[in-house]
């Protein structure tokens, strides 16, 4: 289903991607491939303990190795003191990042920083770390939910009470509508169930890193991030500089996935190039990058549904247990406000809980917190379609919001295709295809707000007639290709004359994150306004060569034309035309746009899923995906499906193999690639992606955000497959083999195990 306008003739197209000959001729430029002449390594020291106290820590030795230039520890960093309140930039409170970046009083969590030297080399730098004298007095910890909530759990933050008693609880979040227990009281049918899933990494293929400059007290930040704006305003409050001595440069960025809206390296960097009046360089390795950056969090969580014996859901409560690693700040947001999303329910009430724990501090990950909620949602709806024995997506379209429809986090749905994506499935050859022994089929729906929040833009007309547009978010998912394909649209000029370009924080406005499917949308309008303005000056450098008046010029299809008869009988002007006679009738021609942008509505999904599970291995293979997309409109379609498809294949992973295994001593045992098993190209299926186009009216392009829901739906649609396939249903992630056969043949590996 599309509404693609057929007289387009850049928006919607599969244009060439403006960043693609440079990344596979690995011509791109990340950041750990910046240099500077007299630069010097960075290193971290980091906590061998998931919970001690610092007594105190010595450096005198590694600074007096010879090739050692500096060494800093929490001393360096400022202390945003706990009692004085938070300190908010974004959703990040500077309290807990200080303490993140730099352990002060307490190294929380196995891999927590807690110094970190400058060397003339990368070999100087690790001796200098092995010289640092540490005195710990180990303290008992708390890895899982489970036991970060007994009663006897260590507490992470004796000042964090909940119900009065310092706790690793760190806060809630509630949503209600209607009365839920009444809403019960109704159903003919509940199903109640409880759900776990493990934390796992954003998995981006490039570590963090970042290479800082310090010259007169002016800093330079080159880094892997999603945001130079972010970068530039934590690096200024962890370091005590004012903003406007730094300036960030957004390298290209290896893979974000929401891990890269934070920062680690960038105020170690800082302070030591500061100390050592040299540049910096520091690269994560990738067991840092396990052990330190954040995954997302692992989860438990009770979700019960009434219906009546129509199939009319009456009622649905949710509650979510969420880790937040060593700091507060889990993403329950997105597990009690996106778990009922697509539903039409009278009756329902969501609860979340933020837990701290030994572990390093989550980081959004992709719709964070929402395929938490999704999964044990959708778990319990396909067993309620099962006890009414009704089609699970039969059910899903009987109970589907639509425009009207008020959510149970609040707000009244607007125009939206949830409804859509739904029927598309239901008509779809996949969900009639024949399966096979030990096959299963599962569906699954999701949810996720998308967001809107400041962007600015910036449009030069060069000489020749070409087009620079200049935005401020890092492009991860294929901003700068459907920039280039709206500009191009508007000023009516060929795709190839479009040169896009990433601003850094000294070239372009404030531009927030790139995350939350934020970006197409917001850049999109400001680009929009962008070009309106410069067409408006290029109709006016017309009515100059022409000598009349402005309002007697339109913009057509790239040409300056004459209003109508009465205006004149003149040759129309191309944009080159008129670009070539720039300094004649005023000079430059250019503008830009900023904006707080708002109207980016939510974004729904259906998916279809099929498995085949090994009785005999335990072992599930995923054998056909399609996923159900309402995308707004499909800017640039090979990045939409892009996107479906990437999201999908991470969720195979946290369905199926994907987890952070710790030990008895409190260590991360899988930091790495090899023990952490994400899926590789021969794990997975061929992925569909059906692009379903309900235009944003709110946008002028009828852009809505897709990065984010193609995530939310998978590890329900995978877990209600394997149920088809096994006969029997697991309830927590990740369905690895060992967890497969001791559902199947639990009393022989218990036997096995003893």
């Amino acid at each position: 289903m599309t509404t693609e306008n057929p007289d387009n003739k850049w928006i919607g197209k599969r244009t060439p991607r403006p960043d693609g000959a440079d990344k596979v001729t690995g011509r791109a430029a990340y950041a750990a491939d910046t240099t500077m002449p007299g630069m010097i390594w960075g290193k971290v020291l980091r906590s061998p303990h998931p919970h001690a106290r610092i007594r105190s820590i010595d450096t005198s030795k590694a600074e007096k190795l010879p090739g050692v230039m500096a060494v800093v520890t929490s001393k360096d960093i400022v202390d945003f003191p706990i009692d004085k309140g938070p300190v908010m930039l974004g959703i990040q409170d500077m309290r807990w990042m200080c303490r993140n970046v730099m352990a002060r009083d307490k190294a929380l969590f196995h891999g927590h920083p807690v110094a970190a030297v400058a060397a003339i080399t990368q070999a100087v730098a690790v001796e200098a770390l092995k010289l640092i004298k540490v005195d710990y007095e180990v303290l008992p910890w708390a890895i899982s939910v489970k036991d970060a909530m007994k009663p006897d759990a260590a507490i992470l933050h004796e000042h964090v009470k909940f119900e009065g008693k310092p706790s690793n609880i760190a806060g809630t979040l509630e949503h209600k509508k209607g009365d839920v227990e009444a809403g019960f009281k109704e159903a003919d049918v509940i199903v109640e169930r409880e759900f776990e899933t493990e934390a796992v990494h954003q998995g981006y293929i490039e570590p963090h890193a970042c290479l800082v400059s310090v010259v007169d007290g002016k800093a330079t930040i080159w880094s892997s991030s999603q945001g130079q704006f972010m970068v530039r305003a934590m690096s200024a409050l962890l370091t005590g500089m004012q903003q406007s001595d730094i300036r960030a440069i957004p390298a290209e960025i290896g893979g974000g996935f929401g891990g890269k809206t934070i920062i680690y390296l960038e105020p170690l960097a800082l302070m030591l190039a500061r100390k050592s009046g040299r540049p910096v360089k520091m690269v994560m390795t990738r067991e840092e990058v396990f052990r330190a950056s954040g995954p997302t969090s692992g989860s438990m969580s009770k979700v019960k549904i009434g219906a009546k014996k129509d199939g009319t859901i009456v009622a649905g409560q949710g509650t979510y247990w969420l880790q937040a690693g060593a700091f507060p700040g889990s993403p329950i947001r997105g597990a009690a406000g996106c778990a009922f999303g697509p539903y039409d329910i009278p009756n329902a009430h969501t609860l979340g809980y933020d837990v701290v724990s030994n572990r390093s501090k989550v980081a959004a990950y992709r719709a964070p917190g929402a395929p938490i909620g999704a999964y044990a949602v959708e778990c319990v709806l396909d067993e309620l379609a099962e006890k009414l024995g009704m089609c699970p997506l039969e059910l899903r379209l009987k109970n589907a919001a639509k425009q009207g429809t008020k959510a149970v986090h609040g707000p009244v749905y607007p125009v939206m295709g949830y409804q859509e994506t739904v029927r598309e499935a239901l008509a779809h050859p996949h969900y009639k295809a024949p399966l096979g022994p030990n096959q299963g089929r599962g569906v699954a729906s999701g949810y996720w707000f998308n967001a809107g929040g400041e962007s600015s833009a910036e449009m030069r007309v060069n000489e020749d007639g070409s087009v620079v547009v200049m935005t401020g978010h890092p492009d991860i998912g294929g901003s700068r290709a459907s920039t280039a394909n709206i500009a191009a649209e508007l000023l009516g000029i060929d795709h190839s004359k479009i040169q896009v370009l990433i601003g850094d924080t000294s070239s372009i406005g404030f531009s927030n994150l790139t995350g939350g499917s934020r970006v197409t949308f917001a850049s999109a309008m400001v680009v929009t306004q962008s070009a309106e303005k410069v067409i408006k000056t290029l109709c006016e450098r017309a009515a100059k060569i022409w000598k009349i008046e402005p309002e007697a010029v339109t913009w057509d299809n790239g040409y300056a034309r004459p209003a109508g008869e009465n205006a004149g009988k003149f040759e129309p002007l191309s944009l080159a035309q008129i670009a070539a006679r720039a300094s004649e009738t005023g000079g430059p021609i250019g503008a830009g746009a900023s904006s707080n942008t708002a109207g980016a509505e939510g974004g729904f999904s259906t998916h279809i899923c099929d498995v085949e599970v090994d009785p005999g291995t335990g072992r599930v293979w995923v054998t056909r995906y399609t996923a159900f997309q309402d995308v707004g409109r499909a800017i640039h379609p090979d990045y939409v499906e892009g996107q479906i498809q990437g999201g999908v294949a991470q969720g195979i992973g946290w369905a199926l193999s994907e987890e952070y295994i710790y030990n008895k001593d409190g260590k991360l045992d899988n930091p790495g690639f090899l023990d952490y098993r994400m899926p590789v190209t021969s794990d997975l299926p061929r992925i569909d992606a059906v692009m379903i186009e309900v235009p944003n009216p709110k946008h002028p392009q009828g852009v809505r955000g897709v990065g984010e829901v193609p995530l939310v739906p998978v590890m329900s649609a995978v877990a209600n497959a394997v149920h088809q396939a096994l006969g029997l249903r697991l309830y927590s992630l990740p369905m690895s083999p060992p967890k497969v056969l001791e559902a199947l043949e639990p009393e022989p590996l218990a036997r096995a195990a003893d």
